[in-house]
């Protein structure tokens, strides 16, 4: 709208000065002819003004000058007027966004303060972490003393039949005569399988199963049968073998044999031995340590291990003894 008016002005602006062009060939200035009646004829009847009337014609000029600069000076301030509102709506649009991003700024701001990662939602994850591990290592340990509970607890669950441990057997004793397992029925018996030139273990379980058999004697009032048997034939004769179980009980039997013999009876209580590396006549052999308990009827009950002690092993047999039934 604003062109269109200033387009209009200069028109009439043209046209005017095209006017005026030709008034100021036919008006001269005088103070004679009054200034209405200048405004009456200037733009309808300039040929019947005379020539010394050019003075008023200026004045004409000058109102005409006067209207068309009003004219144009509105259009220019319907212009300006645009123009301003058009810079109010852009300064109201930059407003706007300046609001925009202070609002942007101010929900930034928010979102960290009341986020995820506030100091408060980081306190409640710390204290629930540690509840949590905690509570983890509180049950971890109530299971390992399950664990360790249930392992020390007897069960009696049951009994699936003896092992195939034990059987009959023909050796010779430590005073030269020969006798079976039938020699040993009636009584209960604890076995032994080592050998006389052995430098501490077998020395070690036979004291304990000498004392073991005091004990039980005195706590229980039990009768038990000692019993050696060596598994080295080579070098453990009637004679070696008597004189060594002789230093550990007075009831101590010893039993020895031939080759096969000790082999057979080896085989029929599981007993594992083996000649170690020979240096002339010297030499070891490695033996399982165990202690088997054989009922009445030499049937075998239980075995201890060399992790068993004195004590251990009297309470074990007792145990045994007590609860045995045929």
């Amino acid at each position: 709208m604003a062109s269109i008016i200033t387009t209009k002005a200069n028109h009439f602006r043209y046209a005017t000065r095209f006017l005026s062009s030709h008034l100021l060939r036919y008006i001269t200035p005088s103070s004679s002819f009054h200034h209405t009646h200048l405004l009456r004829f200037s733009f309808f009847t300039p040929k019947f003004f005379p020539v010394g009337t050019r003075g008023y014609g200026n004045g004409s000029l000058t109102l005409c000058q006067r209207f068309l600069s009003s004219a144009a000076g509105g259009a220019n301030v319907n212009q300006e007027k645009l123009a301003s509102d058009n810079g109010t709506n852009d300064d109201s649009g930059k407003g706007k966004e300046s609001e925009g991003e202070q609002d942007q700024k101010s929900d930034a701001g928010k979102s960290v303060r009341g986020g995820p990662i506030s100091w408060l939602s980081f306190l409640l994850l710390v204290v629930t972490g540690a509840g949590l591990v905690l509570y983890y290592d509180r049950e971890k340990k109530r299971h390992i003393q399950e664990i360790h509970t249930a392992s020390e607890a007897v069960k009696q669950g049951p009994s699936a039949g003896k092992a195939a441990i034990g059987g009959p057997f023909r050796l010779i004793n430590h005073d030269g005569k020969y006798v079976t397992e039938k020699d040993f029925f009636g009584n209960w018996t604890l076995l032994y399988f080592g050998f006389t030139h052995c430098p501490d273990i077998c020395p070690d379980e036979l004291q304990k199963l000498a004392a073991a058999v005091d004990k039980i004697k005195a706590k229980a009032g039990i009768e038990i049968v000692p019993v050696f048997i060596s598994v080295d034939p080579e070098r453990d004769t009637v004679e070696q073998v008597g004189e060594y179980v002789k230093e550990f009980h007075p009831k101590l039997i010893g039993l020895t044999g031939s080759v096969d013999e000790v082999k057979s009876v080896a085989r029929a209580y599981r007993v594992y031995y083996m000649k170690t590396a020979e240096e002339d006549s010297d030499y070891l052999v490695d033996h399982s340590i165990v202690i088997y308990l054989m009922d009445p009827d030499m049937g075998f009950v239980k075995f201890f291990g060399k992790n068993n002690d004195v004590d251990s092993l009297t309470d074990g047999v007792i145990k045994e003894i007590k609860q045995y039934k045929k």
